[in-house]
């Protein structure tokens, strides 16, 4: 208790907190204490309070006595009051139980506020302890979702930005941003695998050729097997193959997307016996870091008629979504799922760093997390996503440029169409973020591309069909450039590591 507050009241480990002090907490607490900033004697003081209860009875919790939570803005939502704060505050513990409303004998509490966070939001800690004013202990059972349900209703209560219960992604610990810093990584490593994996499941035919993807691609994967089975797989977990001397991190399907783990990938695959018997062979040759068991599709190279053939399938997919209700949230899902595969595939080929189209995968894959799924499920039906993620996963700086070109607009459709379903839907937030990353993101990509290209090639480009979405990346491919260019000067195809597997006839595109 009273190193967490010592922290709070300090200066923060980069000299973040301004002016710590009280907001709020319980009455004892607040007899002796006001608004004024507070230094360390009275941290110290404020923490003996706290600890008043358990030291006078000597009670012990499970993991530990001290409950600490932040609340916190987005740094668009600008700043509270002290009296905003105080209220919310107050509301939020009454809600989760440590107040007297509980019906019980009180826990002894704080709210501390010290100014905004590094990327500027907005926010209060509150701490407490779990050992009630009787040496009863307060319950913890569920207190997380508790926790989010009461955040929402303040949300609405205060009217504040609402998260809303229809997706969720999936976050990340302050650890990993931690060690991202530390190692001079543009990003978290979840999210690297994430995209990864979303790339590869969605560039698959079936599970076995999933597996051998997402080894190329440079992943280590394991399998989770059945209790007392060999030969069923029911989960698996993905990790950056280590440095020397390093440690492989796994992170379980789930835990990087809701729509990555294994039972939600399965549902765009084939499945047959066969298939479901080489994907097991796949899977143990992973889990034993031996070679691939039988090379398929993945060690083709498309033919270039292909890229105009899986153009099409994109603007045929996007015509399709002319018709699907804005309330069919599997479908958009899907339609969000494919499309942020088939960025996530093109920036694994071209971007040695996570850049534009990296973004743009990331973004969209927002919009494919839903909380809960339809218990039946959603196959794709008619044109999909899924041929151009195949093939942008070969795609180079060197080759097919103006195909790659087209299949820019084409997939800048796709986000668009998903723009519109978010702000029909009345999601604004999310709508306004899709249109932010085209806008100032993908017009770096549609540049460099058009750069690429003669004068003829870009006019031609240009149609009907395509105008809206180059007008979305902000830049017509027939217009003449103006100003300085802040174009990178080529896309980079990324350094991979090669897995080692036999040429075979078995890799035909099918």
């Amino acid at each position: 208790m009273s190193g967490l507050m010592v922290y709070l009241a300090g200066p923060g480990r980069a000299n973040e907190h301004e002016e710590p002090h009280l907001v709020a907490g319980d009455a004892s607490i607040m007899a002796w204490h006001d608004d004024n900033e507070l230094n360390r004697d009275a941290a110290l003081d404020i923490a003996n309070s706290l600890d008043r209860a358990k030291q006078f009875y000597g009670t012990d919790v499970d993991g530990g006595h001290v409950f600490h939570c932040s609340l916190s803005l987005r740094a668009e939502e600008g700043k509270l009051t002290d009296q905003q704060w105080g209220d919310i505050a107050n509301d939020y513990m009454s809600a989760m139980g440590f107040t007297e409303d509980s019906g019980k004998a009180p826990c002894r509490w704080a709210a501390v506020r010290h100014g905004v966070s590094k990327n500027g939001n907005d926010h209060i800690h509150i701490i407490a302890s779990m050992v009630r004013d009787d040496g009863t202990k307060w319950n913890a059972w569920k207190s997380k979702y508790k926790s989010q349900q009461i955040s929402r209703e303040l949300e609405r209560k205060y009217g504040l930005n609402e998260l809303g219960d229809l997706r969720a992604e999936r976050g990340f610990t302050p650890a990993e941003q931690e060690k991202a810093r530390r190692q001079g990584k543009p990003e978290v490593e979840r999210h690297t695998v994430a995209r990864t994996i979303r790339a590869c499941a969605v560039a698959s035919v079936d599970e076995a050729e999933f597996v051998r993807r997402a080894r190329q691609e440079g992943l280590l994967v394991r399998p989770r097997f059945a209790a007392g089975r060999n030969d069923v797989v029911t989960g698996y977990s993905a990790a950056v193959r280590p440095g020397r001397g390093e440690r492989a991190i796994w992170y379980g399907g789930n835990s990087l997307g809701r729509d990555l783990a294994l039972p939600k990938l399965r549902e765009g695959w084939t499945s047959t016996p066969e298939n479901a018997t080489e994907a097991v062979n796949e899977w143990i040759a992973a889990s034993r870091n031996k070679r691939v068991v039988a090379p398929g599709r993945e060690t083709a190279t498309p033919s270039a008629e292909l890229w105009q053939k899986y153009s099409d399938e994109l603007s045929e997919l996007n015509k399709s979504l002319a018709s699907v209700p804005v309330d069919d949230h599997a479908t958009w899902a899907q339609v969000a799922r494919e499309t942020s595969g088939a960025f996530a595939a093109w920036s694994n080929s071209v971007e040695a760093a996570p850049g534009a189209l990296a973004a743009t995968a990331d973004r969209l894959s927002k919009t494919a997390q839903l909380r809960r799924y339809p218990v039946r499920p959603q196959r794709t039906v008619g044109p999909s996503a899924m041929g151009a993620a195949k093939i942008l996963l070969t795609a180079t700086s060197r080759n097919q440029g103006a195909a790659q070109a087209l299949m820019l607009v084409q997939l800048a459709n796709l986000a668009k169409s998903i723009h519109d379903m978010h702000k029909a839907a009345g999601d604004v937030r999310a709508a306004q973020q899709i249109n932010t990353v085209v806008r100032e993101r993908l017009a770096t990509v549609a540049g460099a591309l058009n750069q690429k290209q003669p004068a003829n090639v870009q006019r031609a480009a240009v149609d009907a069909e395509t105008a809206a979405a180059l007008a979305l990346a902000g830049r017509d491919h027939g217009a003449p450039r103006t100003g300085g260019s802040v174009l990178p000067p080529k896309i980079e195809p990324a350094r991979k590591p090669t897995l080692a597997t036999p040429n075979t006839d078995r890799g035909i595109d099918r």
